[in-house]
């Protein structure tokens, strides 16, 4: 899928990525689709609570910034989205070596898209269920901004 010159995972990352959160974080796409979105964050101890163990901010960026991203992928050009509501539910510890979130599109909109995220601490490989979210994006005609 093109987007004046260049593919859609690469104009979203490079709209996500010129975030300074996003950088901090380390994030790092590993999937971009319409509507679905998997990332990475690894583990840093600057976002532990204790050796090993990812804090709950550091769970709720990658929830976020996977949900939100997919909503994205869905955009116009000339568009662009914010969040303005997420929920996050931990289910289990985030202890590893990396998270990995999957967003995805829930129910699309022109102006408001639900969207969610899965998040998954891996450990050795083998990935746990840390964390499942629910978003919501406005979405931005930048024309009209």
């Amino acid at each position: 899928m093109e987007m004046t010159g260049t593919t859609l995972a690469d104009a979203l990352q490079a709209k996500i990525l010129a975030m300074p959160m996003a950088r901090e974080l380390g994030l790092r796409f590993t999937r971009v689709e319409p509507g679905f979105v998997d990332l990475e964050v690894p583990y840093a101890d600057a976002f532990s609570f204790r050796p090993g163990q990812l804090q709950a901010t550091a769970i709720f960026a990658a929830a976020d910034f996977a949900a939100v991203a997919a909503a994205g992928t869905l955009l116009p050009p000339g568009w662009a989205n914010a969040t303005i509501d997420c929920t996050l539910k931990i289910v289990a510890p985030a202890a590893g070596e990396k998270l990995v979130a999957r967003g995805r599109v829930v129910a699309p909109g022109k102006l408001i898209t639900v969207c969610a995220a899965e998040v998954y601490a891996v450990r050795e490989g083998e990935e746990t269920h840390c964390a499942t979210a629910l978003a919501t994006a406005r979405n931005i005609d930048l024309s009209k901004t």
